[in-house]
């Protein structure tokens, strides 16, 4: 008997930041657009957006990951994998394997058929941070976001989509490229991507529908992603079905992450019983197609696409060239903070990544962070481990600090009381230091503090609760 397989679970994460077309244009001259692009802020990366989107995925199911696949075009190390990052801030098991498919957009599509095909529960994470030459199209039109897919079997539990079959065609052509240490891609003329698409699209349609034994007539959607807009476009009107909007006027292109992105946006909005149909252009292209299930309907996550495309503030554009070090500014006065400690990370591993802190079994008292010995307590290790990365607080007090160094000034630090216990003093994020009151709620959300020497400072904020 051949096993269903297809996803168990999925969510997504889009930044808090959009960046007006407009704006471009009224800076420099030329340029922009019409509509909006998401835009990571100064402290977030494709790993760091990938925690935020993994953690939504596994926030609605209770089956535990046996792998996780990271993919991305812009990772944050390389001859390091990144996808160890995401593992230690999710708190799996040692036994997960942690893995990295990067280097090209297609990695996203082919990590995913893969994981489709496999025989484990596999969490497909795929990220990605869009840059552009100033005024370019790349610049406008990208977006940054990241988006996750547990796959597994329908014997790990209620599947919200079940795979059907699918194809995959590949040919070596110029499309989209870049050299290692390059942050900007260069793209070949539209035309001749264009047709250099159209010589593959309607064999592989043809291919994934006969191995899902459908018809055309029976596909409800198809989502279609590409980083070329005008193939995009063009050919995806020769399949001759309904197309999925395409989050180019509220979100932007997202690379990497754009084929995961518009399947959970078209799976937010699906009923039981619809055939989607997934087609990917980039460096050949592949066709995965699903039919829902009535567990969608409960099966969904809480946030999705539509309100995280919903739910943010505009940013200046001078910030943006900033924060993507497209404009260089003086530094702040202070001296830059050092490289973090590898063994001291190593050691604190379930704090700095988990944001597990410790309870005294004894008096019932939270410690953030961990600790052997316990407040007003003779005790000492009489301590079970506390995650309190999904905890909402309350802002107690705060300090609006311009002194402080930071990338993107001023800091705004807040003591947060947590529900059920604990109390710490951390960074805000996602946030005017204007609009800042005590009482405001907040929640937890993985970050890039610094880099010295290299290595990426990780750690948590806390950021207002919205929506």
């Amino acid at each position: 008997m051949i096993e269903t397989r297809g996803i168990l679970s999925y969510g997504v994460y889009v930044p808090y930041y959009r960046l007006d077309r407009a704006a471009i244009s009224q800076v420099m001259g030329s340029g922009g657009g019409r509509g909006w692009r998401s835009v990571a802020s100064f402290d977030q990366d494709t790993t760091t957006m990938g925690v935020e989107a993994a953690r939504l995925a596994l926030a609605t199911t209770d089956q535990v990951p046996e792998a996780l696949w990271f993919s991305t075009v812009a990772p944050a190390y390389v001859d390091k994998t990144n996808a160890t990052t995401i593992h230690a801030a999710l708190r799996l098991d040692k036994a997960v394997s942690a893995l990295d498919f990067g280097g090209a957009v297609r990695s996203a599509a082919g990590s995913l058929r893969a994981a489709i095909s496999g025989s484990q529960r596999t969490l497909v994470v795929s990220s990605d941070l869009r840059v552009g030459f100033p005024t370019s199209v790349h610049e406008s039109v990208g977006g940054d976001a990241a988006a996750a897919i547990l796959t597994g079997s329908a014997t790990d539990g209620p599947l919200l989509a079940e795979y059907l079959g699918g194809s995959s065609a590949t040919a070596e052509f110029i499309d989209h490229w870049r050299i290692p240490g390059d942050s900007i891609s260069r793209t070949w003329e539209d035309s001749f991507t264009e047709q250099a698409y159209g010589l593959l699209i309607e064999q592989a349609w043809e291919d994934g529908l006969a191995d899902s034994g459908l018809a055309k007539k029976d596909v409800d959607t198809a989502v279609i992603a590409g980083l070329n807009g005008r193939a995009v476009e063009r050919l995806g009107d020769r399949l001759g079905v309904v197309i999925a909007d395409d989050l180019l006027d509220t979100i932007g292109n997202s690379g990497a992450a754009h084929s995961g992105l518009l399947l959970s946006h078209t799976l937010d909005g699906a009923e039981g019983g619809q055939v989607i149909a997934l087609v990917v252009l980039a460096d050949g292209v592949e066709v995965l197609i699903f039919r829902t299930t009535d567990a969608l309907a409960t099966g969904r996550p809480v946030c999705k696409v539509a309100t995280e495309a919903g739910n943010w503030a505009e940013v200046a554009y001078s910030t943006y060239l900033v924060w993507r070090g497209l404009l260089e500014i003086e530094q702040p006065r202070r001296p830059p903070p050092g490289r973090p400690s590898a063994p001291a990370a190593l050691r604190n591993s379930d704090w700095k990544y988990g944001f597990v802190g410790s309870r005294d079994v004894t008096t019932g008292t939270t410690h953030l962070p961990p600790t052997r010995a316990g407040i007003g307590s003779s005790a000492v290790d009489k301590m079970e481990p506390l995650p309190m990365a999904d905890a909402e607080g309350t802002i107690a007090t705060f300090t609006v600090d311009r002194l402080a160094y930071s990338p993107s000034p001023p800091v705004v630090f807040a003591v947060v009381d947590f529900d059920g216990g604990g109390r710490i003093p951390i960074e805000l994020t996602d946030i005017d230091p204007t609009e800042v009151a005590v009482g405001d709620r907040v929640v937890m959300t993985f970050r890039r503090f610094h880099t010295a020497d290299g290595i990426h400072n990780y750690f948590w904020k806390a950021r207002p609760v919205r929506g």
